[in-house]
C-alpha cells in the first residue's frame, strides 16, 4: 500500500486534532493502517496546533520537511508557516479566512494579505484547493464545523482512500445528536469546494 502523510495545521480551538482522530477512525474502520499523531500548541490560548494522519507502512508518526502528500490549514497564515512540511507534489487544501494572533491583535503586528499567502503556496505545490471554510460552517448554521467542511474538502480531494460514506459514518458515531446534521451538512459542502 502507497505510503500517504497528511499535516493538519490551525490555531487552538478550530477544531483538527479532533479532524485527525476521525480521519484516523475512519482509515482503519476502512482496513486502512494508520498513525494519528498530535502535536499541541498553546491551543487553550489561541495558539498553533498541528496533528498528523500517516497511512500505510509507516515506521514513524513524524512528517518531516518536504514529506507531506497533503495539508490541511485551518488558518491562512498557519498553512502559508507549515508548507515547508510539502513538496511540488504536496496538495494543499486551505481556509482563507484569517484568525490573527494576538499580536496583530493588538497592533504589535502585521497580517499578511491572504491572495499574497494563496500566491505563495500556488507556487509550491501542484494543487491548492482554497476557499472559505468559516463561511460554510456558518451557512449550516454551525460555526464550529469548521473542521467538518475541512474534512469534506479533504475526502473531496480524492487524494486518500476514504470513501464520502465510511468518513460520514464515523462521523455520525462521534457527533451529538444536536449537531450531527450541521456536521454532515458542512461536510458535504466541503467536499463539493474539492471537486
Amino acid at each position: 500500500m502507497e505510503t500517504k502523510r497528511i499535516v493538519f495545521v490551525g490555531v487552538g480551538g478550530q477544531g483538527n486534532l479532533l479532524t485527525s482522530r476521525l480521519l484516523g477512525e475512519a482509515l482503519l474502520s476502512a482496513g486502512v493502517p494508520a498513525v494519528v499523531s498530535e502535536i499541541h500548541g498553546m491551543a487553550q490560548r489561541g495558539g498553533i496546533v498541528e496533528s498528523a494522519v500517516l497511512l500505510g507502512d509507516v515506521s514513524s508518526p513524524i512528517v518531516s520537511n518536504g514529506e507531506a502528500d497533503v495539508l490541511v490549514g485551518f488558518e491562512p497564515a498557519e498553512t502559508l508557516r507549515t508548507l515547508a512540511r510539502c513538496n511540488e507534489g504536496s496538495v494543499v487544501i486551505a481556509n482563507t479566512r484569517p484568525l490573527p494572533p494576538f499580536t496583530v491583535s493588538i497592533g504589535q503586528g502585521k497580517y499578511p494579505p491572504v491572495d499574497e499567502i494563496l500566491d505563495l503556496i500556488r507556487k509550491r505545490v501542484k494543487k491548492l484547493i482554497s476557499f472559505d471554510g468559516n463561511a460554510l460552517a456558518e451557512e449550516v448554521g454551525n460555526p464550529l464545523s469548521l473542521n467538518m467542511v475541512m474534512l469534506g474538502a479533504l475526502i473531496g480531494s480524492a487524494t486518500i482512500p476514504v470513501s464520502a460514506e465510511q468518513m460520514k459514518a464515523v462521523i455520525s458515531s462521534s457527533t451529538k445528536k444536536a449537531f450531527l446534521d450541521s456536521n454532515i451538512k458542512a461536510f458535504d459542502l466541503g467536499m463539493k469546494k474539492a471537486l
